[in-house]
């Protein structure tokens, strides 16, 4: 068996499927601490644009909206997700056609459930990631997805705040999505000091006061408060921080 590492770049794992595809003993896939036996092979996939265009460009052909698919798949924490979409697109090729519908297929179910959770996260942080103005005046949103969505929710909140210029940093991939009020960066962010304009402060007081208001002690809502929103999300909240 041949393993096929990416660099979990789009265009890098379209060049693999380009190269694994006629390798009928092969996975695709960014985990670099892949425990190997005997007579397994390791290729580095180095990304090759005509390649990767190719594949493109039949998988258009084929089925419009597939690249969307496969590009919501690939940010996925799935460790196995570059294979699932390396099986979906030979599904698709296959076929000669869209498989969506085919929801009785193992590959077709696993794609849909994968690109159900990314897309489900990218829903929630439209609502609920909590911008912070710094002393410059610039928003700042620090956050931990389970899923590699910044350029995602980057575009979303650039067409919402116009020409107003954010900083949206996930903490865990070390990675930020920096606006300028004309155009997205994103870059390696390793950390940030931020130091909060007397506005910022004071809202975020203000929200604290709030919270504590209707939130009734005897009738406590936590439960419902995972309910929209998980834990693992709560310490970005001003009113879960501890003052």
């Amino acid at each position: 068996m041949t393993y096929y590492i990416v660099d979990g770049t789009e265009e890098n794992f379209y060049t693999a499927v380009f190269e694994a595809y006629n390798d009928r003993d092969c996975i695709i896939t960014s985990e670099r601490s892949v425990q190997l036996g005997l007579g397994f092979e390791v290729k580095d996939v180095a990304t090759n644009e005509g390649k990767a265009a190719r594949v493109r460009a039949k998988l258009n052909e084929l089925d419009g909206g597939a690249e969307e698919d496969i590009s919501l798949l690939l940010r996925s924490n799935h460790t196995l997700k570059e294979n699932v979409a390396f099986e979906y697109i030979k599904l698709i090729v296959a076929h000669k056609g869209a498989v969506r519908a085919m929801l009785a297929n193992p590959t077709v179910i696993e794609m849909t459930e994968i690109r159900t959770r990314v897309f489900g996260e990218v829903h929630r942080m439209k609502g609920f990631l909590r911008f912070m103005e710094n002393a410059d005046g610039v928003l700042y949103a620090p956050y931990s997805p389970d899923n590699d969505i910044t350029d995602i929710i980057a575009r979303h909140f650039a067409a919402r705040f116009a020409s107003k210029k954010f900083v949206i940093h996930d903490v865990k991939r070390k990675r930020a999505a920096l606006f300028d009020g004309h155009e997205i960066v994103i870059t390696y962010a390793d950390s940030a000091e931020i130091y909060l304009s007397e506005y910022e402060a004071y809202f975020e007081n203000l929200w604290r006061q709030y919270y504590n208001s209707v939130n009734i002690a005897s009738r406590p809502h936590e439960k419902q408060m995972k309910g929209y929103m998980p834990v693992r999300y709560w310490k970005f909240l001003p009113e879960k921080k501890v003052k």
